[in-house]
């Protein structure tokens, strides 16, 4: 009786070590990481920036979460209170937490100064065949009233001295864009305005990531690619060419609980490429 109660607890403990030591359950401390995917125009400009890239290599920590959009990683970390992610400047709302970089708090003033460290361009992309609708389109958004817009919006606009918009007869038809999921939201704001003027104007805006949205451009797919990031050498040599529109900061987010409010560049690049792998 003895001995098969003591088979008993020897085989209970061993359970018991194994369930400890290998189901794969986190520490409570343990920080999850949040991504985007490749392609992403935020991804490469938060890599390049922080210092992630190394010898032209992605460095992001493997067991990172990928998310396809801000939205949904804003989502998963309003969710986890472990998680860390980022996203772009505009699109920051009261469910998540941004955190200072380096002591700097990422806001309008701190990028025109250049003090925050994690800006990136917001560029649209086109082929030299564009429609008179989609030319006109991109003067609106290059235009006092275009520029306005993206200030309103929460981004640092490009143009240092717009000249105001002179509507026109005869503008028709339909423009489709498509790339980045982080310019989508500010050019969804501008559309609605140009069609406010123009009522037979059409604007379909297609959020498939900025790699994609020039793969569209280049091959003719959309008159107008969005993307986060400015164009590669191969892309450019291509045939297309690249508009600033504005500045946006990269926003470094965590869950709401978290109580870090600051971390510094050489944290961020630890934690993404997962040598700081807790909150401790």
């Amino acid at each position: 009786m003895k001995k098969a109660v003591s088979l008993i607890l020897a085989v209970v403990m061993i359970m018991v070590l194994f369930t400890g030591c290998g189901s794969g359950k986190r520490n409570h401390n343990d920080i999850t990481v949040i991504s985007r995917e490749d392609g992403s125009g935020t991804r490469e400009g938060f890599i390049e920036l922080m210092g992630i890239k190394v010898d032209g290599k992605d460095r992001t920590v493997a067991t990172s979460e990928i998310s396809s959009s801000t939205s949904v990683i804003m989502i998963t970390v309003a969710g986890n209170p472990n998680a860390i992610g980022y996203i772009s400047l505009g699109s920051l709302n009261d469910t998540v937490k941004a955190v200072k970089v380096d002591g700097i708090k990422a806001a309008e003033d701190t990028i025109k100064m250049g003090e925050y460290p994690v800006v990136r361009p917001f560029n649209i992309v086109t082929k030299s065949d564009l429609s008179k609708e989609a030319e006109d389109f991109i003067t609106f958004i290059m235009s006092k009233e275009g520029q306005a817009i993206i200030s309103n919006k929460g981004y640092i606009p490009s143009a240092e001295k717009p000249k105001e918009y002179v509507k026109h007869n005869g503008i028709n038809g339909r423009i489709v864009l498509a790339g980045s999921t982080s310019v989508a939201p500010v050019m969804e704001s501008l559309a609605d305005a140009y069609k406010d003027m123009y009522q037979g104007v059409e604007i379909e805006i297609q959020q498939t990531g900025s790699g994609a949205g020039i793969t569209s451009t280049i091959e003719g797919a959309c008159d107008i690619g969005m993307a986060s990031r400015n164009l590669k050498e191969e892309e450019a040599e291509s045939g297309i060419t690249q508009i600033q529109i504005a500045l946006d900061g990269i926003v470094v987010i965590v869950n709401k609980e978290n109580k870090v409010d600051n971390l510094s560049s050489e944290q961020i690049r630890k934690i993404f490429m997962g040598e700081i792998t807790t909150w401790e």
